[in-house]
C-alpha cells in the first residue's frame, strides 16, 4: 500500500449482529511507513435502503437513508509514520429496521474510515458492515392465536365432456412463528368427480415487494411437504408438519421500500386449484397462557342532556407551562319530534250567517237608496290622478248628460227592473226531430 501500511475498522467484541437503540464501538487503525498530510479523519456510520428493477444491480432507482452520523478524530495536519488508534462510537436509532439482502435490493448498515489528503494526493477508505436485528413481538399482532383457515371450490372438465367438483380447505394451528417452530397444517378435500385428484402440496412462501415506479415481487419457496391425492367420490383428510428455518421477519408497518410477508400455499397438482394462509414470521413466540390483543375501541362521547341548558363557557387562564384545558367533545343535538299538524278541515258554516230567502225571490237584485235616487255612492274626484283636475257635483248626473246619452240611460234604467232570465223548461226546441239520411236528398 505504500505510505500506508494498515487501515483497519474493528468493532469492540468483534460483534456484528445489534438491536435498534444499542451503541455500536470500535477502534480504526492506521499504520504508516512513512508521513503524509492530511486534511481530516473521519469516520461514518451509516444506514439506508436502495431497490432496483433489475437483478443484483447496485445503480439503485430508489432510496433511503435511515441515518448517517460521522465524527472527526483528526484535524488538518501532518500523520506522522508508525501505528496510530483512533477508537469511536455511536448510538444506532430506535426505529431501524432489519438487515436484509436481495436480488433487487438491500438493507444495508456499515461504518466507514476516511482520509482526505490534499489535492492530487490519493484518498483512502475503508467500511465494516453490521446487521441489525429487530424485535417482533408476536404476541402484540391481533389474532395471532386464532388459526389462519380458507377454502375454495374449483369446477373443472375431463375426458372432454365430463365434469367435476373439488372442495378444498386447509388451515393452520396459528398465525404467528418463531424460527425452528413448527407449523402444523391440515388439509381436507373431496373429490366430487369420477377422477382422483392429483398430490397435495403445502409450501412456506416468502413475499418479498420491492417498491419502485412499478413494484418488483419476489416469489419463493422456502420449505415444502407433499401428500397422496384423493379418488373420484370420496372424502380425504391430510396433516403435515414445517419445520421454520431462520428467516427474515416480516414487515409489520408498511410504507417502507422493502416489504416482507409470508404465507402457506396448499394447492393440489391435479385440477389446479390452489389456497394461501397469511402468516407472520417473528421473534418473540406466542404465548397461549398471554390475554390476547384486542384492537382498541375509542370512548363513545356522553350525549348533553336537551333539558338542561349548556353551561356558558368561562374563561380559564392558560399559562406556557399548563396545557390548555381539554374541552369535551361536541355532540349533535338529538331531533326533536315534529309537532302534530294543527289543520282542521272546513264544515258546514252555521245556519245563522245565511238568513233564510222568501219563496217568492226572483233571483232579482235589489237597488240600493243611491241607485233609486240616481246619485253616485263615490265621487268622481276620488279617481282623480292629475293635480287640478276636478269634477262639478250635480244632483242629477243624467242632466248634465248629452240629451243622447240620457235617453239610452233612461231606457236602460228602465229596461233593468224588468230583465230576468230566460225559463228553459218551457222552451220550444226542439220541435221536430232531424231529417232522415235518405230525405235529405229531396230536399
Amino acid at each position: 500500500m505504500g505510505k500506508l501500511q494498515e487501515f483497519e475498522l474493528t468493532l469492540n467484541n468483534n460483534k456484528t449482529v445489534y438491536n435498534p437503540g444499542e451503541s455500536i464501538s470500535g477502534t480504526l487503525k492506521i499504520s504508516l511507513a512513512q508521513s503524509i498530510q492530511c486534511k481530516a479523519i473521519k469516520v461514518n456510520c451509516q444506514g439506508f435502503c436502495g431497490v432496483t428493477s433489475k437483478a443484483q444491480d447496485t445503480d439503485w432507482m430508489e432510496e433511503e437513508q435511515y441515518f448517517s452520523s460521522s465524527i472527526s478524530i483528526a484535524d488538518k495536519g501532518t500523520l506522522k509514520e508508525g501505528e496510530h488508534s483512533f477508537p469511536f462510537k455511536f448510538l444506532l436509532p430506535a426505529a431501524a429496521p432489519t438487515s436484509f439482502e436481495g436480488p433487487y435490493g438491500q438493507i444495508k448498515y456499515r461504518v466507514r474510515a476516511f482520509i482526505d489528503t490534499p489535492r492530487f494526493a490519493k484518498d483512502y477508505k475503508v467500511e465494516k458492515p453490521f446487521s441489525i436485528s429487530n424485535t417482533i413481538n408476536l404476541n402484540e399482532v391481533p389474532h395471532i392465536h386464532e388459526p389462519s383457515s380458507s377454502s375454495v371450490t374449483k369446477n373443472f372438465s375431463y375426458m372432454l365432456v365430463k365434469n367435476g367438483t373439488v372442495v378444498l380447505k386447509a388451515k393452520s394451528d396459528l398465525r404467528g412463528y418463531v424460527a425452528g417452530q413448527i407449523i402444523k397444517v391440515s388439509a381436507e378435500i373431496e373429490n366430487k368427480s369420477e377422477k382422483s385428484t392429483g398430490h397435495v402440496v403445502a409450501s412456506l412462501m416468502q413475499k418479498v415487494t420491492y417498491n419502485t415506479k412499478k413494484p418488483t415481487l419476489d416469489l419463493r419457496a422456502v420449505a415444502e411437504v407433499e401428500g397422496p391425492g384423493v379418488k373420484g367420490g370420496h372424502k380425504g383428510e391430510w396433516k403435515e408438519q414445517i419445520i421454520v428455518p431462520s428467516l427474515p421477519l416480516s414487515s409489520i408497518t408498511g410504507g417502507n421500500l422493502i416489504e416482507i410477508s409470508y404465507y402457506i400455499q396448499v394447492y393440489l397438482k391435479y385440477p389446479e386449484v390452489s389456497l394461501t394462509l397469511p402468516i407472520f414470521i417473528g421473534s418473540i413466540a406466542v404465548d397461549p397462557t398471554l390475554p390476547r390483543p384486542s384492537r382498541s375501541v375509542p370512548p363513545k362521547p356522553i350525549p348533553r342532556s336537551n333539558n338542561a341548558p349548556a353551561p356558558s363557557p368561562t374563561p380559564t387562564p392558560v399559562t406556557i407551562d399548563s396545557p390548555a384545558p381539554s374541552l369535551p367533545p361536541r355532540t349533535n343535538p338529538k331531533p326533536k319530534p315534529r309537532p302534530r299538524s294543527s289543520y282542521v278541515p272546513p264544515t258546514a258554516p252555521p245556519a245563522e250567517l245565511y238568513p233564510q230567502l222568501p219563496a217568492d225571490y226572483n233571483m232579482e237584485i235589489p237597488r240600493t237608496p243611491q241607485a233609486e235616487s240616481g246619485q253616485n255612492a263615490v265621487s268622481p274626484n276620488a279617481f282623480s290622478y292629475a293635480p287640478g283636475l276636478s269634477f262639478s257635483q250635480n244632483a242629477n248626473n243624467a242632466s248634465a248628460a248629452p240629451p243622447q246619452n240620457r235617453e239610452r240611460s233612461q231606457t236602460l234604467s228602465a229596461s233593468s227592473t224588468t230583465i230576468q232570465p230566460p225559463d228553459y223548461r218551457s222552451s220550444p226546441y226542439p220541435h221536430e226531430p232531424p231529417p232522415a239520411y235518405e230525405d235529405s236528398f229531396n230536399t
